[in-house]
Parts: structure tokens; C-alpha cells; sequence
């Protein structure tokens, strides 16, 4: 189904221009020749691939336009932010079923729309940034199929010294089986923004594909909250390549949840480009039944004076099992700088297993780089002592799960983005 031809359909189907044409084409073209992804490479040791039946999944939309948001659940159209948003957009298999953008932010110049708009209506910006300068195609094999093979998502752009009037939010349903969505967030020069990207399908019978590209480019002394909720249903099989940019004094505030799927493989990349630049990436997992999560973290620091700090948190249940693989890289010339990783898990049940792997790559001397993983259990006196004030078994663990997410939760700088995330695993401890 993954072919030159497929490559060839869609983009007639999505009346694109020739030079979108000709970049999918030169996409699929390094997707045939690149080998598939095995427990051989580094990157996917603790991966295989061996039951995922690509050949099963046809990239093309067939014919589908029409748009349901019958089995939307409810809570994806709840407001996330204590100021009204400023833009709201739903996709259905990538194609926009609801889009709203106020006139205030249309004022700013600010951009807000689904990727396919944006290609035809502001094809000078996509040119200029659509997988070149956050994730290229030569990334790996589903990177490539991604550039070959996109199809929805969203692209926002903030001018120069515009402060967006309000926070935007994006919610993606994969209802199809397949999507391909891409999401390239441009902040020019002293911009700011807050922006709620969410992911979600429901689940059923047979395998179901998401491969997804994120893109965050921060320019000199913008600042870009991103926060990214995914909460695919248990038969998704998700691959991601995702990666923010931060200029001069650039500050991006990265915030990832990840709730569902079958399995997740997911590259998700920092890179701190001029001095001053300060990123933080904040994520928080929970998985149950069979669920695979495999993170895959770098911190790049590629000049002097920047700043990174990560922290990652999981809670796992049953025989459900996640890896965490970090690095801070400091290239040469690249002192005074500051970068930190941790990873912390806890495990519910016995039969989890949780994999975290943190690393250091430094060419500077004169650094301050410390990483950090643990694992444990909840503490069986620390339940006896909350029940022996009155509280019931079930709340006090759900108090102790709560005080384990906590100091990732306080780092969160959205009250709802908080409170969504802390519901959701409320509901996947099922006391």
C-alpha cells in the first residue's frame, strides 16, 4: 500500500501544488530505500516491530470526506485554559470538522489553521520550514514515510513581537485507522504563545496507525508553551519524531502526556541553538494492560550559556512495560551551560517493567550536567498510615499516586492541562 503511486493519489486528492508533490516524492524515495527498524539498532533494542502488519494499512483517505464527531468523547472539547482560547480547531482524520479563530488574534497576524490550508494559502513559510529545519526525512524509516505521506495536522505563526491574545487548541481524532498528522509551530523574533495539541481515538478490533511529526521552532527571545496530550485508544501503534528549536534567550516550556496506544515509539529532540536559549520538557506517562512506551530523549545544547532541564514520570500497571533513553549532548565551545534529566517510575504491579537509561555526552569543561532514574513501589506504610486516619484504601492510594506526580505536575503551567492529565490517570488506576 506504501507506494509511489499512493504517494501520487494523495497528493492529487488533496489538489496539492508541484512542490509538495515533488517533496513527498523525494520522501518516499529515502522511505523505500531505508531499511525497517529492528532490535539491531541502538534506537529500537528494547522495540521490535516484529507484529506490526504495515502492509495491512492503506495510507490513502479512499474516497473519505465526510466527518463524524459522533464518538468524540466529551471531554476533548472541555476548555483547558483559564483564558478563553483564542482559537480552537478539530480534525477527523485529518480533515477539519470545527475550526474557530477570534478576530483579535487575526489582528496580531497570528496564523492558525490546518496544514493543507497552509500549504496553499502561505506556501513561502512552508517551504521555508516544513521539515528542514525541525525533523528532515533522513531521520529513520517512519520519518520518511511521514514526509511522503502527511496528512492533516496544524501549523501556527506568531510575527514578530506578537504576544498571541489567547491560547490556541487543536484536537486530532483518528477515527480511520490511519493518520499521518504534522503539526510546525513558527514563533518569530520576541513572540510568545500557549498552544494544547491533542491526540486521541477510541479503541477497537485490528491495528491502527498514527505517525506523527511535531515541530517547534522558537526564535531569538520568543517564548512557546506546548503542551501535547495524547490519548490513543489500545490498538494504536504510534510513531513520532518531534523536535523544538530555541534561539537567542528563546524559551520553550514542553509539556508531553501520553495515556494510550498499543505501543509508542517516540523521538522527541531539544535543541538549545544560541546563548540564553532555556527549554524544559515535562512528561508523564501511565500504562496499562499491554502497552509498550519507548521515549527517546536528547537535550542538545549547541552553543554556550543554555540551559535544559527534563523530568519524566511514569506510573506502569500490569504487564505493561516502558523505556526511557536520555541524553544531554554539549557540543565543543559550549560552556557555562546547565542540563538536567530525570526519570522516575512507579510500578503498580510486578509484572511491569520499566527500562531508564539517562546519558551524558559532553565536549566542554566547564558544565553543569547531572541525570538521575529510579523505580519503586508505593509505600505499604505509607497506606496503613492514611488509612489509619479514616481514609479508605482505594483514596489513599490514588493520594499516594497523586503525591508521586506532583513536583511533574507543579512544573505544569496550565491549571487544566493539569487537572485533564490528573483525571486521566485517576481513571486508568480503576479502584
Amino acid at each position: 500500500m506504501f507506494t509511489e503511486d499512493a504517494v501520487r493519489q494523495l497528493s492529487a486528492s488533496l489538489d496539492e501544488p508541484e512542490w509538495m508533490l515533488e517533496f513527498r516524492l523525494k520522501a518516499f524515495g529515502v522511505y523505500e530505500n531505508g531499511p525497517m527498524p529492528t532490535i539491531n539498532d541502538e534506537a529500537w533494542r528494547r522495540t521490535s516491530l516484529r507484529r506490526l502488519k504495515l502492509d495491512e494499512i492503506n495510507p490513502l483517505l479512499n474516497g473519505e470526506t465526510a466527518v463524524s464527531t459522533a464518538a468524540l468523547p466529551s471531554f476533548l472539547n472541555q476548555q483547558l485554559t483559564e483564558d478563553e482560547t483564542g482559537g480552537n480547531m478539530l480534525q477527523v482524520d485529518g480533515i477539519v470538522a470545527d475550526f474557530v479563530i477570534s478576530d483579535e488574534l487575526k489582528a496580531q497576524g497570528v496564523i492558525f489553521c490546518d496544514m493543507h490550508t497552509a500549504v496553499a494559502d502561505h506556501p513561502d513559510l512552508i517551504k521555508k520550514h516544513f521539515m528542514r529545519d525541525g525533523v528532515t526525512v533522513d531521520e529513520g524509516k517512519f520519518a520518511a514515510m511521514h514526509g511522503a505521506f502527511w496528512r492533516g495536522g496544524t501549523f501556527l505563526y506568531v510575527p514578530r513581537n506578537v504576544h498571541a491574545a489567547a491560547p490556541l487548541h487543536t484536537v486530532l481524532w483518528n477515527a480511520s485507522g490511519r493518520t499521518f498528522t504534522h503539526t510546525l509551530v513558527v514563533m518569530e523574533e520576541s513572540s510568545e504563545a500557549v498552544f494544547i495539541d491533542e491526540y486521541a481515538s477510541p479503541s477497537g478490533e485490528g491495528q491502527v496507525l498514527h505517525n506523527g511529526v511535531i515541530e517547534l521552532l522558537v526564535g531569538d527571545n520568543a517564548s512557546l508553551v506546548y503542551a501535547g496530550l495524547q490519548d490513543f485508544g489500545d490498538n494504536v501503534w504510534q510513531f513520532n519524531h518531534e523536535r523544538g528549536r530555541v534561539g537567542r534567550d528563546g524559551r520553550l516550556d514542553w509539556v508531553t502526556s501520553m495515556m494510550g496506544s498499543r505501543m509508542t515509539k517516540a523521538f522527541q529532540t531539544l535543541e538549545l541553538d544560541e546563548r540564553g536559549g532555556w527549554g524544559r520538557m515535562s512528561g508523564i506517562f501511565f500504562t496499562n494492560g499491554r502497552q509498550h512506551l519507548d521515549l527517546d530523549t536528547e537535550q542538545n545544547h549547541n552553543a554556550a550559556d543554555t540551559n535544559s532541564d527534563l523530568l519524566y514520570k511514569g506510573a506502569l500497571k500490569e504487564n505493561s512495560r516502558t523505556v526511557w533513553q536520555g541524553m544531554i549532548r554539549a557540543l565543543p565551545g559550549s560552556q557555562r551551560i546547565d542540563g538536567f534529566q530525570a526519570n522516575r517510575n512507579l510500578m503498580l504491579d510486578s509484572t511491569a517493567r520499566a527500562d531508564s537509561i539517562p546519558g551524558l555526552e559532553i565536549q566542554a569543561d566547564d558544565v553543569a550536567c547531572t541525570h538521575a532514574s529510579a523505580m519503586g513501589n508505593i509505600d505499604p506504610e505509607e497506606i496503613f498510615y492514611l488509612m489509619s486516619r479514616g481514609i479508605e484504601r482505594n483514596t489513599a492510594i490514588e493520594m499516594s499516586v497523586q503525591g508521586f506526580f506532583d513536583p511533574l505536575m507543579r512544573r505544569i503551567p496550565v491549571e487544566g492541562v493539569r487537572d485533564r492529565i490528573f483525571g486521566r490517570i485517576v481513571e486508568k488506576l480503576n479502584l
